[in-house]
């Protein structure tokens, strides 16, 4: 009961910086912001985890599909060791019958296409790798910014840190926090769903 906690102030001083209201105010708003805040902790922490491990699954997935995108290196090793012979035949041809009519030897060219599979792989799993970083990005400016929250100053009168408080209090709703942090696990789904896809475009010609 704030009547047996705080003195009550004289008369004419209700509204002082040190006043008996300030007092009161600041410990109820400190009750709601611990509760408030507790929940988007422990949100945001497990969310952190996951995606940290998500998005290291869809990196693995990732180094041994985009290989598919690149030209086969052994294929052009092949190709040019095969041009390197032809030449070595016509070259044989003339040395042993002369500057007769020798077959042209084509050159080696390389043309290469990656499959629309893999494009499609390939580009919606890059999709959910950005998801998930952005997600991770947005979880650690959200733990920051509760951080800031609810650090309470040490110094000034009770007025002021209410001040403070309710300061940072329009500035959490100004910039939508609350909605941020709401719309973190949609976003992780969205990774997840493009995932998914890729992995069923990936799995089907198999």
């Amino acid at each position: 009961d704030y009547e047996h906690k705080y003195a009550p102030d004289n008369q004419y001083e209700e509204l002082f910086p040190k006043a008996r209201v300030w007092r009161v105010y600041g410990d109820e708003s400190s009750k709601i912001d611990i509760e408030m805040v507790a929940g988007w902790r422990e949100g945001l922490d497990m969310l952190l985890v996951f995606a940290a491990l998500f998005s290291a699954v869809v990196t693995a997935f990732l180094t041994a599909t985009c290989k598919s995108m690149q030209v086969d290196n052994t294929e052009v090793t092949n190709s040019l060791l095969l041009e390197m012979i032809g030449v070595q035949r016509a070259i044989l041809h003339v040395v042993v019958y002369g500057p007769t009519d020798v077959e042209a030897v084509p050159p080696a060219i390389i043309s290469f296409r990656p499959k629309p599979a893999d494009v499609w792989v390939n580009g919606l799993w890059f999709m959910s790798l950005g998801l998930s970083l952005s997600t991770t990005l947005l979880a650690v400016l959200a733990k920051q910014w509760i951080h800031q929250y609810i650090y309470v100053p040490s110094v000034g009168s009770p007025r002021n840190r209410c001040r403070v408080r309710h300061f940072r209090y329009k500035a959490l709703a100004k910039w939508r926090v609350p909605l941020i942090i709401e719309l973190l696990p949609v976003l992780m789904h969205a990774a997840l769903g493009l995932f998914f896809v890729g992995l069923v475009v990936y799995l089907c010609p198999l």
